[in-house]
């Protein structure tokens, strides 16, 4: 066995929506752009453009690896895939009904299906597929066969049913249906605005097709580790706690990928990573979300890209049925206390961004905007006057004493509570942190273990978020549903509900904005940064699209005209 610090090669350490329209010539909807991480996006779009010249000259070996901080992929079944490297790997294997465009993802487009249509009372969708679009080979059906309706009426039920799928909440009250082999028909009991059906139907968790005849024939525990879709790469080969080798697939409707594999490598290791990335082994590596680190890797050879978005969100949540916080002049207080900047800066001035909305950040359709918040009077922030006048009033001039629990994660917990127990320390408020391993924070905190909960999430669009997070049905312990409601929440129920069936976009965005106004207002929660994502890549690879805005919370997506570039 190599120490981390030693030189060695891989093979060494491997062993061990606003105004949106449908267009018909594209079947998608067009969004309005805002900033925040949209505006990073753009700037390091020129991280992953090549001038033509150079596009023209393509390295013999199109061969890409890119390893991932993980010790084994969990499992490549998109209907149950969670992890980074997880949904990295089935994002480049499987298509959707509809896409998000890679690297520009406020859009949505045609995928499998060609065009769609929807009736007058928005409760039934029609979707047409593309002909000649084929299933991946595998073991028993090695030419593949053609996709057809009934494969996609399987994969929604499949996605829809609890026992095969993680997103099966997602799916609740629809019905599906193949009307032809090229035709397929979603029937709702209740009417949806486009900006929330599409995203059920789009390439992301329920929305990925999956091949029926493989499943059937192979089982689903085959399926975990052998997957069969339609995407530009196909599933050659697994190797536990190593890698997993895509090929590209030939066949792929949109055209032959450049790469011919791809390799994903897991590789806990960040020393390993390191290596890999330097000596050229590694074209992406996942990087730490620390400062320190992007600077060091930025001095390596051959490096353009470094962070990009969208981020997830990162937000205390008060338990606000546990004293003291159960008093809203503490909790403004607590909000009062804490600069938003300084914990960003804490974290990397080019990893951490400030956020004001109580979901998803901006140009996410409903997310509220910084200019909003202040509007409204919600943002209540680095003012520790205010903060100890409100403890006073509250019954602490003295401040008091608390315990957290958080967990041992650095990036995404740790260290981000550290800033704000030294923020809090200035107003009298003693927080103990009490770390642990961070599947007993997910435990505990759903077991108000804690008065206070630190959690770093990201969600496909605002009413989700809201849902699972504010809705009283989502409450820890005492909800009808408990998911993630930490404070014990219940004040935008009706909003929640009412703008989830909202079939004006502007009126659905305008119900969401007024629900986390509502929320900071109450402050249940104060919303703290974004950590944008890290994963450095060798200047000679073109990612083949720019890098804007991505609801897929992994690397770069890697597509068919993604490829290498001769040195």
């Amino acid at each position: 066995m190599v120490e981390e610090d030693g030189v060695a090669s891989i093979a060494e350490l491997e062993g061990i929506l606003p105004g949106r329209r449908i267009h018909p010539e594209k079947g998608g909807l067009l969004m309005k752009r805002g900033l925040g991480c949209l505006a990073l996006a753009v700037l390091m779009a020129g991280f992953f453009a090549v001038d033509t010249a150079e596009a023209q000259q393509l390295a013999r070996d199109q061969v890409l690896s890119i390893a991932f901080d993980a010790g084994d992929v969990g499992t490549l079944d998109p209907h149950r895939a969670a992890t980074t490297v997880d949904r990295a790997t089935v994002d480049m294997i499987f298509n959707g009904l509809v896409r998000y465009p890679p690297g520009d993802q406020v859009n949505v487009e045609s995928d499998l299906a060609t065009s769609w249509r929807v009736s007058s009372d928005k409760k039934v969708w029609t979707f047409t597929l593309r002909k000649g679009i084929f299933f991946h080979p595998y073991v028993g059906n090695p030419a593949g066969y053609e996709l057809t309706a009934e494969d996609v009426v399987y994969s929604l039920r499949r996605a829809a049913d609890a026992k095969r799928s993680s997103y099966a909440g997602e799916y609740g009250g629809m019905t599906f249906e193949a009307i032809d082999p090229s035709t397929v028909r979603i029937t709702l009991e209740k009417a949806m605005s486009e900006t929330l059906f599409l995203a059920k139907v789009a390439n992301y968790a329920g929305g990925f097709i999956v091949s029926k005849r493989a499943l059937e024939e192979k089982g689903e525990d085959w399926f975990k580790t052998h997957p069969v879709g339609t995407g530009p790469f196909m599933f050659e080969t697994y190797e536990p706690r190593q890698k997993t080798v895509l090929a590209a697939n030939a066949k792929y409707f949109r055209g032959a990928p450049i790469l011919k594999q791809v390799v994903v490598r897991y590789m806990p290791s960040v020393s390993s990573r390191e290596l890999g990335f330097q000596t050229g082994e590694l074209q992406i590596i996942e990087g730490l979300k620390e400062e320190k680190w992007v600077e060091k890797v930025a001095t390596f050879p051959d490096v353009k890209a470094k962070v990009f978005g969208p981020c997830e969100t990162q937000m205390l949540y008060f338990t606000m049925t546990q004293k003291p916080f159960d008093d809203v002049r503490v909790r403004k207080a607590v909000s009062y206390a804490i600069s938003r900047e300084e914990v960003a800066a804490f974290m990397g001035k080019s990893l951490g961004v400030p956020i004001y909305a109580a979901a998803l950040a901006p140009p996410a359709p409903g997310a509220l905007t910084k200019e909003e918040a202040l509007k409204a009077g919600v943002v209540y922030e680095n003012n520790l006057a205010e903060a100890k006048k409100l403890l006073a009033e509250a019954g602490h001039p003295n401040g008091f004493k608390t315990e957290v629990i958080i967990s041992e994660m650095e990036s995404s917990y740790r260290k981000p509570m550290i800033a704000i127990q030294a923020q809090l320390r200035k107003v009298g408020i003693d927080m103990a942190l009490k770390v642990v391993d961070h599947s007993s924070f997910h435990t505990l905190i759903r077991k108000d273990a804690s008065p206070i909960v630190y959690y770093a999430a990201w969600r496909p669009n605002v009413d989700v978020f809201l849902t699972r997070f504010y809705h009283s049905d989502s409450t820890v312990v005492t909800g009808k549903k408990p998911d993630t409601n930490f404070s014990h929440y219940a004040s935008v129920d009706e909003l929640i509900d009412k703008a989830r069936w909202e079939l004006d976009a502007d009126k659905q965005n305008a119900m969401w904005k007024e629900a986390q106004i509502k929320i900071l207002r109450d402050v249940a929660t104060v919303p703290i940064i974004r950590l944008l994502y890290n994963f450095p890549a060798k200047s000679y690879v073109d990612i083949g699209h720019p890098l804007e805005w991505s609801w897929q919370t992994y690397s770069p997506q890697i597509t068919e005209k993604t490829r290498i570039l001769a040195k």
